[in-house]
């Protein structure tokens, strides 16, 4: 698929036929995830990646314990993949830190914003771009972090951003609600030498 049109076909999928996507295929997916940019080279990310049926299972009952009660798309949780990208803060302390950076006191106040979060936001964006790429479907969406850190044993310094469901896309899926608003052009969000 050329590149413009991976852009143009990129869209949030809930719900997904139940078929399993290769594991050659999810180690593709997660290649080019770790391809994503990273300041000074930190990498401070990390990948949870469920695809055994009673992990999926575990995670849907920690994250979202009344699913039944919400269903609007009803094949959601049968995505054979979840992948939780987590965001590693202190490999960016650490790796501030060294000789060629030198920040030696490792202060996180340094930093103007966290770029371990958009490192791994940036990650997270290769993996849905890959997806859309693929001919597969993904869905990004919030993770109750807790839940999930108790249920997955997941360490406190390894913060989730979110959790990306990926499958074959259900024909039958329906579009966000949300998607009504209208994408917003250009002219509205650009600014061009100067805020006003």
């Amino acid at each position: 698929m050329e590149f413009q049109d991976v852009i143009r076909k990129r869209k949030m999928i809930r719900s997904y036929l139940d078929k399993p996507v290769e594991r050659e295929t999810v180690d593709f997916i997660l290649e080019n995830a770790i391809r994503a940019p990273s300041a000074g080279f930190s990498q401070g990310w990390g990948f949870l990646v469920l695809e055994e049926e009673a992990d999926r299972k575990r995670f849907w009952e920690s994250n979202w314990p009344d699913r039944e009660e919400d269903r609007r798309w009803p094949t959601m949780e049968h995505a054979p993949v979840i992948i939780i990208p987590l965001a590693h803060k202190q490999a960016y302390l650490d790796r501030y830190a060294e000789p060629d950076k030198g920040w030696e006191d490792k202060d996180e106040d340094r930093w103007p914003v966290p770029f371990w979060l958009i490192d791994t936001s940036f990650a997270a964006e290769n993996i849905l771009l890959t997806v859309t790429d693929l001919g597969l479907g993904a869905l990004f969406f919030g993770v109750d972090t807790p839940r999930f850190r108790e249920a997955f044993g997941v360490p406190e310094a390894y913060e989730p951003i979110g959790a990306i469901s990926i499958g074959y896309p259900d024909p039958g899926d329906r579009p966000s609600p949300s998607l009504k608003r209208g994408r917003r052009g250009i002219e509205e969000v650009v600014r061009r030498g100067k805020w006003s």
